[in-house]
């Protein structure tokens, strides 16, 4: 079944939620629609252009038109102050159901095949991460920790979960979990406590598809262990010994060959042999109680085979039942989790998306909601790289992140297209690309 996940018809499901948000305005004072406040914040994002309002505006002054309205079906471009103050009632969730659509999109039309693991599970990678600091600008949902010298700290964080898979060099952003004060908590809200929220919320969307989730080794206490098992997923959690010493007394008892097991290869990386040993066991108790939850312990040690040295070492604990045949794959699904830091937050941060840079604070909702338009730009530029074969071209031809945004905004600062596809066609006539037939 192919589904539609065009630049246009993602644009469309955006404007269709955005017709959820609530309009704090009474009487007939109403210069700018919801509608134009909500994509102008997303078009700066999508485009990784902080001025590109500014242009856009002196476009259309100039011209009668600009890319505002042709590429993003913007009626008329609202200064930043005006986004800015009509944004701060608009709860993040209310933007859900965009990633909803695209998730959906992408299972039905088997994109997400590609993502599946040995077993037929996607991989849910979980990881909570810090956007926003400050000694001084701060709103309701911000985080507050009290220092020594009377002073506060606030700041913003949150989980953003993603699905990846070993040798992929993408990642799918699906929906975030805000670390925020919760009402009726007088304890400070923390990851493990957003995890558990997002599962009660969200994990149902996803119960007729295999799902495993990786996280660090935060995750792997028994109260998550359970959550999770309980919202139907599996999980691969890292665990290290000097946080599970029951764990980890257990499985020094277990007998060698019968009880807990090894397996040794070797592989030839272009330079030197490297030496892979993984250990094994099942059925080992989580924790010292009788109420122990009995989880799958794996371990994989890499070293160079001429001098011993240690490549990498890490362990992780899951339910799926540990063969000799699956360790090694099991293996690498746990060793993917780094994908989440790398080729996700850092990419929000470092590679043009700006997460950490304060665009407007707000005193309600706004950091989170432009963090959440943040994130849906990023996954708008992924699905266009999945499913347009014209924008993969182009960036495949143009593969350093930060030449294809300079190409966009210097593009979009002077030229007004007629749509996205048009941009893109124009884009592939000046790299004089064509598309392969078929």
């Amino acid at each position: 079944m192919e589904i539609n996940l065009s630049f246009e018809k993602m644009v469309a499901s955006l404007r269709k939620a955005i017709q959820t948000f609530p309009d704090k305005r009474t009487g007939n004072n109403v210069t700018y629609s919801l509608e134009d406040a909500a994509l102008g914040a997303f078009s700066v994002f999508f485009t990784q252009c902080p001025s590109f309002l500014v242009y856009q505006k002196a476009m259309e002054d100039a011209k009668g038109q600009s890319n505002a309205q042709t590429i993003f079906q913007m009626k008329q471009i609202p200064t930043d102050n005006h986004i800015r103050d009509l944004m701060d009632p608009v709860s993040w969730e209310l933007v859900f159901p965009v990633f909803d659509d695209i998730f959906q999109g992408l299972n039905k039309s088997g994109y997400l095949d590609n993502f599946r693991v040995f077993n037929g599970d996607l991989l849910f990678h979980f990881d909570g991460t810090q956007y926003f600091s400050s000694k001084k600008i701060h709103c309701e949902q911000c985080s507050t920790k009290k220092h020594k010298d009377g002073s506060d700290t606030y700041s913003h964080s949150m989980i953003t979960p993603v699905i990846a898979a070993p040798g992929i060099d993408k990642v799918i952003a699906i929906k975030p979990e805000f670390i925020l004060p919760q009402d009726g908590h007088e304890k400070q809200d923390c990851e493990n406590a957003a995890f558990k929220r997002w599962m009660d919320k969200y994990s149902k969307e996803y119960s007729g598809l295999r799902v495993t989730a990786t996280a660090d080794d935060l995750y792997s206490r028994q109260p998550i262990c359970e959550k999770t098992l309980a919202s139907g997923f599996n999980f691969i959690f890292v665990c290290k010994e000097d946080s599970h010493k029951t764990l980890y007394e257990w499985l020094e008892g277990l007998e060698e060959g019968t009880e807990r097991h090894t397996v040794i290869t070797r592989r030839w990386n272009g330079r030197f042999r490297e030496i892979y040993t993984y250990r094994y066991a099942n059925d080992v108790p989580l924790r010292d109680s009788e109420d122990a939850l009995l989880v799958n312990w794996l371990d994989i040690t890499v070293t160079k085979e001429d001098d011993g040295k240690i490549l990498y070492q890490n362990s992780f604990i899951t339910k799926h039942k540990i063969r000799k045949n699956n360790v090694e794959n099991l293996a690498i699904c746990g060793r993917s989790h780094w994908k989440i830091e790398n080729e996700n937050n850092n990419t929000l941060k470092t590679k043009g998306y700006n997460l950490e840079h304060n665009f407007g604070h707000g005193k309600k909702n706004l950091s989170c909601l432009l963090a959440t338009f943040i994130i849906l730009a990023f996954l708008f530029h992924t699905v266009l790289e999945i499913v347009d074969s014209k924008y993969r071209l182009i960036r495949k031809h143009l593969p350093r992140r930060d030449t294809f945004f300079d190409d966009i905004r210097a593009l979009t600062k002077y030229l007004c297209f007629d749509n996205w596809t048009h941009l893109m066609d124009f884009m592939m006539e000046g790299l004089e690309l064509k598309l392969e037939p078929g």
